[in-house]
């Protein structure tokens, strides 16, 4: 049995004649041959009745003071693509071809219990591997498993796998299926050098390595959820970005040997808004304590920072601007204690801008002067940022790469406030009002030039 995993996104299935199109893909693989698993989203994006957004939306609309229950977020939300599956199981049964729609519980996706971001632990494909070998097409729904009890005194709980998570279904299924391939069938013709709005002569890609296509998804690209790729990755599973309105070849994310000369970069990308905070400390070794504490905190409140900076007197960092009330709340007038040699300990605040809460904190401590030795830590805060991409597995291996950056970016006019680099990526920190412009002069630096001897 030759079983091909296919998956539909919400442009995809949004209307009936987008799924007529749908329908033609899963067809066609039958008559090859196949044994097509179907994914799919919940059909459309917001403002659609049934899309996750207006579900959203509808739960918060109840009382918008009182935040969602995870519980209930994910009770809601997996209701979009259930719908969706019984809808394109239908319209396949319509057109002569057997299928049945499956929760992801029924698919037998094993979550563990965070709801809202939950991870797949195992898959137990019998009810999927079951339809199949009765000639029947499973259509399963994305983004959603179950939880498994961890005690007799527990239930099984739907869990949602987090935004693009349909991405990681597909692949995970191909994993357990033992897939010939994975189909992700989206909007755009492949995995593509930069965003086609941004840049008007964007290049696809006709392959792409998974951890190239990770970091891409990492960086703000949209086109693949990273999960997916590391899962298709782990088990060498060749993984398809397809355009569901043509009939073009797309993008195959694979293991590639030889990588080609051109073009010289995987993609460039712009992430959303960030800010970047950057604490000024001043002695080395409280540097050291004070940037453990923070990590710590950051960690056990689950947020994610980035753009880390090496220097040994200050701490600086980037966070989603959507979580900047969060951080401030974290944050202001945070009090960290340091040993020093002698055993003594010396306190710094923690000052993101003057408040009242501030003033009355430092005035108690003030009332100590004589006792404790209180430092405040001023941070300057940058808001409307952005983080500009460049991701090759090669590039980053040429002598002097940093200085052509520099020198591009520095003739369109864009200022660099931060860089940070991976093994695959190279990370810029700019301003959010000239992101699109730093994407523009770096795709058409690295990607544009195609050199004559090509």
């Amino acid at each position: 049995m030759k079983i091909l995993v296919q998956k539909f996104g919400g442009t995809s299935v949004a209307t009936p004649e987008n799924r007529d199109l749908c329908a033609a893909k899963v067809v066609q693989a039958k008559e090859d041959g196949y044994s097509p698993v179907v994914v799919v989203s919940a059909i459309g994006r917001k403002g659609a009745p049934y899309a996750t957004d207006t579900l959203i939306d509808e739960l918060r609309s109840v009382d918008p003071a009182t935040k969602p229950d995870l519980h209930e977020y994910d009770m809601i939300v997996t209701v979009g693509e259930v719908i969706s599956t019984a809808i394109m199981a239908q319209l396949l049964r319509s057109k002569g071809y057997p299928a049945k729609s499956m929760t992801g519980y029924q698919a037998g996706i094993i979550t563990d219990d965070r709801h809202g971001d939950a991870r797949i632990q195992r898959i137990d494909p019998r009810y999927v591997m079951k339809a199949l070998e009765q000639g029947i097409i499973p259509v399963v729904a994305g983004f959603q498993g179950v939880s498994e009890p961890d005690s007799p005194d527990h239930h099984p709980e739907i869990t949602t796998l987090g935004r693009g998570g349909s991405d990681t279904t597909a692949a995970a299924l191909g994993a357990a299926l033992g897939a010939s391939a994975v189909e992700i069938y989206t909007d755009v013709n492949g995995v593509m050098t930069a965003d086609p709005k941004i840049v008007k002569d964007a290049v696809t890609l006709d392959t792409v390595t998974y951890l190239e296509i990770a970091e891409t998804a990492h960086l703000g690209a949209k086109v693949l959820h990273p999960r997916a790729a590391e899962i298709a990755m782990d088990y060498n599973i060749p993984l398809w970005v397809k355009d569901t309105f043509t009939n073009e070849r797309g993008t195959l994310v694979t293991h590639v040997e030889t990588p080609p000369k051109w073009p010289r970069v995987t993609g460039v990308t712009s992430s959303g808004k960030v800010v970047y905070f950057d604490f000024i400390v001043g002695e080395p070794r409280d540097k050291a304590r004070i940037e453990l504490e923070l990590f710590r905190l950051f960690a056990a409140s689950k947020v994610s920072i980035y753009m880390i900076s090496a220097s040994p007197t200050s701490v600086g960092f980037a966070v989603e601007r959507s979580l900047l009330p969060r951080i401030q709340e974290m944050l202001q007038g945070l009090i960290i204690p340091t040993e020093l040699p002698d055993g003594s300990l010396r306190w710094y605040i923690l000052s993101l801008g003057d408040s009242a809460g501030l003033q009355g904190q430092r005035a108690l401590m003030d009332r100590f002067a004589d006792r404790i030795d209180l430092r405040v830590v001023e941070a300057t805060m940058t808001e409307n940022c952005s983080v500009v991409s460049m991701i090759s597995g090669q590039i980053l291996k040429t002598p002097a790469v940093l200085a052509e950056v520099a020198e591009t970016l520095d003739a369109a006019g864009v200022e660099i406030y931060q860089i940070a680099d991976t093994e695959y990526s190279l990370s810029l920190l700019v301003l959010e009002s000239e992101a699109e412009r730093a994407v523009q002069a770096l795709h058409a630096h690295f990607v544009g030039q195609r050199p004559e001897s090509i």
